[in-house]
């Protein structure tokens, strides 16, 4: 029976020990695996896929908020230029009803000042959609200027990192779902583009 108990004695602190060993030598295992994934989140290195968030690059752009502001300023000039003669058609349009009730025109006189009032209006109309077609295209000109400038400056950009992807994500298009914000490389990226920009704009 004293055999029995010492052998039990014996297996159970063996027991511990193997416990023991296990739970001490399993905690810097975890913590090394915690330093890897946060030196991963640290830097994106050569031959990493790696991303850009495009509307902030895009928002915070320099050279976008330039051309944005020049564009939005032609735009309100224009819309106020074809208001004010929205206003003065529509004056003229007020003052003929007017008088042609009253019966102060005559019937000649009416339907020319109708006729001219009808071409006036028709004019009016056809600079609207004429405008409206060319800032379409003039905005669709200037994104394309802005995304040449990205591209062209990623692509020098690649040479000294050597990235193997670069992709894009928008609030539209969601091509990166979730990544390590290690592999985030917008915030570079629009450093570099700016002061490229800022150099470039100085120049003028």
């Amino acid at each position: 029976m004293k055999q029995f108990s010492i052998i039990l004695n014996i297996i159970l602190l063996a027991a511990v020990a193997v416990l023991f060993v296990l739970f001490f030598t399993s905690k810097p295992k975890a913590a090394a695996t915690t330093e890897i994934q946060q030196t991963s989140q640290t830097q994106a290195r050569k031959g990493d896929i790696v991303y850009i968030k495009l509307d902030t690059l895009i928002n915070q752009y320099d050279m976008y908020n330039d051309l944005r502001s020049e564009f939005d300023s032609k735009l309100s000039a224009i819309d106020n230029d074809l208001s004010k003669q929205g206003r003065a058609l529509e004056n003229d349009a007020k003052s003929f009803q007017e008088k042609y009730q009253k019966g102060l025109l005559t019937r000649s006189q009416a339907e020319t000042m109708g006729n001219d009032l009808a071409q006036r209006e028709q004019e009016l109309r056809n600079l609207t959609q004429q405008k409206q077609m060319e800032m379409a295209e003039e905005e669709s000109v200037m994104f394309n200027n802005i995304m040449y400038a990205i591209t062209s400056y990623i692509k020098e950009y690649n040479k000294t990192k050597q990235y193997s992807l670069i992709l894009t994500t928008t609030a539209a298009t969601n091509t990166v779902l979730d990544g390590d914000p290690g592999l985030d490389i917008t915030d570079e990226v629009l450093a570099g583009l700016n002061a490229e920009y800022i150099k470039e704009r100085n120049k003028k």
